[in-house]
């Protein structure tokens, strides 16, 4: 939660630069504070996600700001971070050998990461000649970096020679977020793993973000500390969020239409659209995660009450099929296809906007769909297809009307686009 001083928003930076950090946002204007406060909380909560948000921010956050950040992983030898900086990087091209030998990175090496040029350095603990040597050129790739990813290991905690190097990395002044990897490995009482760790360092445990690098766990949130490190990325990500998610979001409305669509076409024990609730439950579920909204089940079915899905089904279904028209089957999976997708895009402006779609133009949507579903598929005749090609042909349908519509996404143009 943001507050004035920040405390909240910035708990996870180490050293005085994290104050530093806290400072420049606290003096920002208070609405430009709000917003940039409401869009770290719409921020995904995976690795995906962030990867899908950063696509959509990259050429935003070069604009706005400038050079690249550079962010080094910087930590005892074999704790992971060659693993990090290959889970991180944007280019397969670029990664880094990774092996459980100790030293396997002898110098660093940096790639893109989108928001940021990430360093992979060598571990800055081993001993002898060659140790000294990349302890030196480790803790030169942190002089030069922005920010600092430092990283320990969950499965030995913390040694009094890894104190040391956190002491020698703080005293570089840098804005630092630490992490305690391969906590996937820690099977009991991580939580007194974490507070153990955190307390051997001196820092709060809230400053310590638990990782396993090699499955992704944990990766969102240091994603968020280092954005956070710069308003401008921040700006350039919010401004990403809106196309990020309605291109996430229209993704499980593809799904679940084409799904609809080829249920709709089995035979069923009772005749009616039913069947077809759990699908829209489903979806809408799935929508509103995207969105950041919480939702229960009961008003998942409240919306799809108050929009009257089934009963427009039923009298699409009629208005359709009358005058010896299309085939049965392929009415219903154009009416499933049309009626699922209208929720969709209902449950979009809901979640979005806050904006109620009426029933009417829930309607219009879902009998242009409907008949462009069953246009599409009147290419197979009075012969029922196999459930899978009907399944292909009405995403092809659904994909050509986004493609359509993606260039309407502005102002709430995209649902004036599919009523007209």
């Amino acid at each position: 939660m943001f507050t004035s001083g920040g405390e909240g928003l910035f708990a996870e930076f180490v050293g005085r630069l994290g104050d530093d950090i806290r400072r420049a946002w606290d003096g920002l204007p208070e609405g430009t504070r709000r917003e940039l406060a409401h869009a770290l909380g719409l921020m995904p909560r995976d690795l995906k996600g962030w990867r899908g948000l950063i696509n959509q921010a990259v050429e935003q956050v070069r604009l706005a700001a400038g050079d690249k950040q550079q962010v080094a992983i910087v930590g005892p030898a074999n704790v992971g971070k060659s693993t990090l900086y290959n889970t991180l990087i944007r280019s397969s091209v670029d990664r880094a050998r990774v092996s459980a030998v100790p030293g396997t990175t002898r110098v660093p090496q940096q790639a893109d990461a989108g928001l940021f040029v990430i360093i992979d350095t060598p571990g800055a603990d081993a001993a002898g000649a060659v140790g000294m040597e990349g302890k030196e050129r480790a803790l030169a790739a942190a002089g030069k970096a922005d920010l600092l990813l430092v990283l320990f290991d969950a499965a030995h905690g913390i040694r009094p020679s890894e104190n040391k190097l956190f002491s020698e990395l703080k005293a570089l002044n840098k804005p630092t977020v630490v992490a305690l990897n391969k906590v996937d490995l820690v099977t009991r009482e991580r939580a007194r793993v974490l507070d153990t760790a955190a307390t051997d360092l001196g820092i709060d445990c809230e400053q310590l973000i638990p990782l396993s690098a090699k499955k992704g766990q944990g990766i969102d949130r240091l994603l968020l500390a280092v954005a956070k490190s710069e308003p401008g990325i921040v700006v350039s990500l919010g401004a990403a969020l809106p196309e990020y998610r309605w291109k996430l979001a229209q993704s499980v409305i593809g799904r679940a239409t084409s799904t609809a669509a080829a249920i709709a076409v089995t035979p069923l024990p009772f005749l009616d659209f039913f069947p077809l609730v759990g699908i829209q439950i489903a979806m809408v579920l799935g929508i509103a995660r995207i969105y950041a909204y919480k939702i229960t089940l009961a008003r998942v079915s409240e919306l799809i009450g108050t929009l009257g899905i089934g009963l427009l089904g039923r009298t699409l279904f009629y208005e359709l099929g009358k005058f010896g028209g299309p085939p049965g089957w392929l009415v219903a999976a154009g009416v499933a296809a049309g009626t699922t997708f209208a929720l969709g895009h209902a449950s979009i402006a809901w979640f979005d906007r806050g904006e109620k779609i009426s029933r009417q133009s829930v309607g219009r949507i879902s009998h242009k769909v409907s008949q462009m579903v069953i246009e599409g598929l009147k290419s197979f005749g009075r012969r029922k297809p196999r459930r899978v090609t009907l399944q292909h042909k009405v995403k092809e349908t659904i994909d050509d009307l986004l493609e359509q519509e993606e260039a309407k996404l502005d102002n709430g143009e995209l649902e004036e686009g599919i009523r007209n």
